[in-house]
């Protein structure tokens, strides 16, 4: 059986940005983890990863859930070092 960080360690993500995608989707990280494989397969998945830690960052601000935004903008700030948005 695999370990939630045999997961991570497979992924091209973090656990931070794999957490994003679960909370975004409201599924299990082990789904988002499979998930991000295919998100970071197109220019449009590397978009769409993007606009979902943002519309999370963005919930997060509107429930006073300030802490959580804090995580989602470091989450953020790596996620466009190692994936940024494509560029046409």
């Amino acid at each position: 059986m695999l370990s939630f960080q045999d997961v991570i360690d497979y992924c091209d993500l973090d656990e931070g940005e794999i957490e994003a995608i679960a909370e975004h989707e409201h599924i299990p990280v082990t789904v988002a983890a499979e998930m991000s494989e295919n998100l970071l397969c197109t220019p449009d998945g590397v978009c769409r990863l993007h606009s979902m830690i943002i519309e999370n960052m963005q919930r997060a601000i509107e429930a006073g859930r300030y802490e959580h935004v804090k995580d989602l903008a470091q989450t953020y700030e790596h996620l466009q070092r190692t994936h940024p948005i494509p560029s046409n």
